[in-house]
């Protein structure tokens, strides 16, 4: 029997390679046919996890929910010391200094990632702003939300602040961040699915100790991790109920 692994379409691409790399490290310490599956939005993603189409993912913080409480997830992993925190940027150009200086009307160049923008729209609340009197620019990924800000296309933008930390020295120097979020407790998580659930303890086991062997470090590395950490199913259950406060 094969299973389909897949990882938010949220990660930067420079760790595409990565991923399939720990796919086939999966494969031969499991013994199991993985499958990895890129999908190229989150619609395309969310219509394979209600089909029950997944196995295993790399799941945004927005999503656990249904993964958990509708679809039978539990979380084995998450990234060390890595957090889901929200950057509001601007061209370096512009006459904005501060979030507060922002007016109505402003353009605001995003992506489809719903943790991301409903982190970021709660940041411009300080200004007055939500979404009847801004103009949103979707765009399918940060580098794209970058040029929108460098074109002078959008006056702010939303990013996943580490996709931004991954951006190129020359598009950082020619941004201004506004605000970092500092929430702390949000993150992505490696989860797996009912079809794989008497795998658990074994592939939980085998993540952790991924970087006590050198050639697993290398693995980790290409993802931009330095190891994995345990996620308790109390813990989901925090970030599902922090997630479902912050989107009320």
């Amino acid at each position: 029997m094969s299973y389909i692994f897949t990882v938010s379409p949220d990660f930067s691409p420079d760790h595409i390679s990565g991923w399939y790399i720990f796919n086939t490290w999966l494969q031969k310490h499991t013994d199991l046919a993985i499958h990895l599956e890129m999908y190229n939005n989150f619609h395309s993603q969310r219509s394979a996890i209600q089909n029950d189409s997944i196995d295993l993912i790399y799941a945004n913080p927005y999503d656990a929910a249904i993964l958990v409480r509708d679809k039978g997830f539990r979380p084995l992993t998450k990234p060390r010391g890595c957090c889901d925190e929200v950057i509001v940027a601007t061209s370096i150009n512009s006459p904005v200094q501060d979030i507060a200086n922002l007016q109505p009307g402003i353009k605001v160049a995003t992506t489809e990632d719903p943790d991301v923008n409903m982190i970021g729209m709660i940041m411009l609340e300080s200004a007055d702003l939500n979404a009847a009197n801004i103009e949103l620019k979707t765009s399918d990924s940060y580098v794209l939300v970058a040029k929108h800000l460098l074109r002078d296309d959008s006056d702010v933008g939303f990013f996943l602040a580490e996709a931004f930390d991954d951006l190129s020295t020359l598009i950082k120097n020619q941004l201004r961040i506004l605000v970092r979020s500092q929430i702390s407790v949000i993150h992505h998580s490696l989860m797996l699915g009912p079809k794989l659930a008497d795998q658990h303890d074994l592939i939980s086991r085998l993540l952790l100790d991924m970087d006590a062997d050198e050639k697993n470090r290398e693995v980790l590395s290409s993802l931009g991790f330095t190891g994995w950490d345990k996620v308790e199913d109390e813990e989901m259950e925090f970030m599902i109920d922090l997630m479902d406060t912050l989107k009320v």
